[in-house]
């Protein structure tokens, strides 16, 4: 029988009818007026300000697709602003022929204060691993490709101990006091067929039998073009008010933190083939990092880059990188409901937690591409809190849940089997705490890439369509779509949990 996971619960908890304390003050304060009305019998007034009370009740309180109405008027202000003032829209450096240097990453939005820079040889082969360093969001960060063997063909008991091996993955880096955040991108996209390509040229005979030759390109053409190519990537985030006295002690600057990073690149490549069954772990160079960013933003660019890497490989002398400065696409314009970069659309859409619970391996779906030509990404991100923080988290939400307990019990309203089972979970959630569990606050954003001679809008709706077939209820992050698309396509250790990154 599969594992379900159900213990999460919500960061906040209300304290009475689901509202939390700002929320309550603002309600409360709101009613004032009508009182003071209802005392001196103006009842003209009181009904005026009773209007006015439930209006300003209605703006704090009721959610509208996952944000108030204050968050949403503040976000539509802003996208609005940035459409005026022309920030919404990117040009690289490239189109208008100022790209002095080509190791210079030129990205959008919100990957524009990235910097990369090239380690210290380590291991050996004297590999320079990418140190990825965010100016805007101030942290440092560094991504390996991995290779998993998939959940497809594994019993109940292989799932369980996968899942076992990501929470003590999380434990583990929560116990390093650097580790802000883990980032696990997974792309699937339609198979070009590439590779095959380059060994048919390499091994194929002049005189082979025809028949055999008819049957291999019958073949290639119809499996090519049913197939789907899977890429998953880690990012490890590390923040400098973390990592900045270690590297100090290592030297200091780009190499100091360069070492700390290699320490805990060590430390999660470990328990990422030991606990969670990966089958390889290779942290990625500047150029690698390069090709995984230009694919992102350009799926169809990859079979030309397999093409010029393999004939690299045959010494043709051909110049199979990719620079920093082209990386990007030419040009990205952020919509209200999609992203559109170079040739494609994107859009993005977080996953909403059911209350039922999960198991491992219930994503699949939401990853699966629906027709052929799509690519479907998916970022699942666990931002660790400190150990104090998460202490007074923990305290201040079992407070919140016994306080509103208190109050319900006092004005005599019943209470639901909904809000008996999330402060069970809250009070269990403060007592895997005391016994060394990390705290996080997971989230997920799953990203459907077309050409822009498709309706992208239908895609979107397929792509709803599968997040609900998943098992879970799809948002769409409506005017954060530049965003969304980062951190969840673009393995540089973009997340939605940090402000600068907006």
């Amino acid at each position: 029988m599969s594992v379900v996971y159900d213990e999460y619960s919500k960061a906040r908890v209300g304290w009475f009818l689901g509202l939390t304390g700002w929320q309550a003050v603002v309600v409360a304060a709101s009613t004032v007026p009508v009182w003071w009305a209802v005392q001196r019998q103006a009842w003209g007034s009181a009904g005026l300000f009773l209007a006015i009370s439930a209006a300003v009740t209605v703006v704090t309180v009721v959610p509208v697709r996952g944000r108030s109405a204050i968050g949403w008027i503040g976000a539509v202000a802003a996208f609005a602003l940035g459409g005026l003032t022309g920030w919404a829209r990117w040009r690289s450096r490239a189109v208008a022929g100022q790209a002095a240097d080509l190791d210079v990453a030129d990205l959008p939005g919100s990957l524009a204060g990235i910097e990369l820079h090239e380690g210290p040889p380590t291991g050996l082969a004297a590999a320079r691993i990418a140190i990825i360093q965010n100016h805007a969001t101030r942290t440092w960060a560094v991504t390996a490709r991995v290779v998993h063997p998939g959940l497809g063909m594994r019993d109940a008991a292989d799932r369980a101990r996968m899942g076992k091996g990501l929470s003590d993955l999380i434990d583990e880096a929560e116990r390093t006091d650097l580790i802000d955040e883990l980032l696990f991108v997974v792309r699937t996209v339609p198979d070009d067929g590439a590779e095959r390509d380059d060994w048919i040229s390499r091994h194929r005979r002049t005189d082979g039998p025809v028949a055999a030759r008819a049957i291999n390109d019958d073949l290639q053409r119809v499996l090519t073009g049913a197939s789907v190519r899977t890429e998953a990537f880690v990012t490890v985030v590390l923040p400098e008010t973390r990592i900045a006295r270690p590297a100090r002690e290592a030297g200091g600057g780009v190499e100091g933190r360069a070492q700390v990073l290699y320490g805990v690149m060590a430390e999660v490549e470990a328990q990422l083939k030991a606990g969670m069954g990966m089958d390889a772990v290779s942290w990625l160079s500047s150029q690698e990092l390069a090709i995984a960013c230009r694919t992102g933003f350009a799926p169809g660019d990859r079979a030309s880059i397999v093409d010029a890497l393999a004939a690299a490989s045959r010494g043709e002398g051909v110049n199979a990188g990719v620079p920093w400065v082209l990386a990007a696409p030419s040009g990205a314009e952020a919509a209200v409901r999609h992203y559109s970069h170079d040739a494609w659309n994107s859009v993005s859409a977080t996953l909403k937690l059911p209350d039922r619970g999960a198991v491992i391996g219930a994503l699949g779906p939401a990853l699966a591409p629906t027709t052929p030509g799509e690519r479907r990404s998916l970022v699942v991100a666990f931002p660790i809190l400190a150990r104090t923080r998460a202490s007074r988290a923990a305290a201040s939400s079992e407070w919140a849940a016994d306080m509103g307990q208190a109050l319900r019990e006092r004005a005599g309203v019943k209470q639901t089997t909904r809000l008996r089972d999330e402060a069970h979970r809250v009070r269990s959630r403060e007592a895997k705490l005391s016994r060394g569990s990390a705290l996080v606050r997971p989230y997920a954003v799953c990203t459907v890439t077309v050409a822009k001679t498709a309706r992208i809008a239908e895609y979107g709706r397929l792509l709803d369509a599968s997040i609900r077939r998943a098992g879970f209820a799809p948002l769409r992050l409506d005017v954060s779509q530049d965003v969304a698309f980062a951190a969840s396509v673009i393995p540089l250790g973009v997340s939605l949990t940090r402000k600068g990154a907006a």
